[in-house]
């Protein structure tokens, strides 16, 4: 048989030499994305370290001048500067995760598995929208819409629940902060900027589990959430730790949105109804860079290293997570 021929002796169509040099170039084209996501890494950590160097080899007595005038001397060294910042920014992200997350399955459970296909497509269509607004969209809703307005609802969870620290009210004045400018009012912005995110992956997930194991379930008697329960939930698990983790990473990185509504502190603070009692990382950041020297910079950029290190840690982390709920 010649080699022109399009056919083998079983009749299956025979690779042609053109198909094998396509497959060449996909290679070599997705070997090449594959690096320079790497390489783009790699040069973001490299300039966070040169930039960020001048702060642990530089002159000593300028970097502390430089963080006193930060923190109105209440930090010396860079440690005492970013470790609040750091607690801050943990604490926000984490209660806005807790706040999404079981909203965001719930409406993802309600797409996939309980809403006629119209009301689906255009609840796809809202929380597909959700995601695009910009964050600073998110910032003037928070500073204008719900700070003044939801100091009520703050007043009543102090009232019948201050006696839990996270909502306990200042032992001087025995008042929480008016207007709202708290970690708390944050919290539940930034849960509403990751909710469609964490909500969109969910119910992607959700809509591919396994049709044959859902109906088998139903088939044997189960109810519709004992059927979500054993053939849904379980298939969707390693897609929905993903979604958390690239929702929370969004959190942990909010700049104008915390930056235009929380009252900034540096304490380790627990309580949630009480302003200028923490800050973040990003937000401080943008805050302090445009007055800021050379050795100012270094201080932020050493602080958007630390950042840095902690959004790495969580997604590898999500990365260990996912790869073990797939073995």
């Amino acid at each position: 048989m010649s080699s022109n021929t399009a056919t083998t002796a079983s009749g299956a169509p025979r690779r042609g030499h053109g198909d094998h040099g396509a497959d060449k170039v996909f290679r070599y084209v997705a070997t090449g994305a594959g690096v320079l996501i790497l390489a783009v890494l790699a040069a973001v950590a490299v300039f966070l370290l040169i930039e960020a160097s001048p702060v642990f080899t530089g002159d000593h007595a300028k970097v502390q001048g430089t963080i006193e005038s930060f923190t109105g001397n209440k930090a010396h060294n860079f440690w005492q500067y970013v470790v609040p910042l750091i607690f801050g920014t943990v604490l926000v992200s984490a209660l806005a995760l807790v706040v999404a997350f079981f909203v965001a399955i719930g409406i993802a459970l309600f797409i996939s598995q309980y809403a006629p296909k119209k009301l689906a497509t255009a609840l796809n269509y809202v929380i597909d929208l959700l995601a695009a607004i910009p964050s600073v969209i998110y910032g003037l809703w928070g500073g204008l819409v719900l700070v003044p307005h939801i100091y009520g609802f703050w007043s009543w969870v102090n009232k019948y629940l201050g006696w839990i620290p996270l909502f306990a009210s200042d032992p001087a004045s025995g008042s929480i902060s008016n207007p709202p400018r708290t970690i708390a009012t944050v919290s539940l912005v930034l849960a509403v900027m990751i909710l469609p995110i964490i909500t969109s992956m969910s119910r992607d997930v959700f809509v591919r589990a396994p049709r044959l194991q859902q109906e088998a379930a139903l088939a044997l008697g189960a109810t519709k959430w004992e059927m979500i329960k054993l053939a849904v939930l379980p298939f969707g698990r390693s897609g929905v730790v993903s979604a958390s983790m690239l929702g929370l990473g969004r959190a942990l990185g909010e700049t104008m949105a915390v930056l235009m509504i929380l009252s900034p502190g540096r304490t380790f603070s627990w309580h949630l109804l009480l302003a200028a009692q923490h800050q973040t990382i990003a937000a401080n950041i943008a805050a302090q860079f445009a007055e800021s020297d050379n050795m100012g910079v270094s201080v932020l950029i050493a602080s958007g290293l630390v950042l840095f290190i902690i959004t790495f840690v969580v997604n590898f982390v999500a990365r260990k997570l996912t790869d073990k709920e797939v073995k």
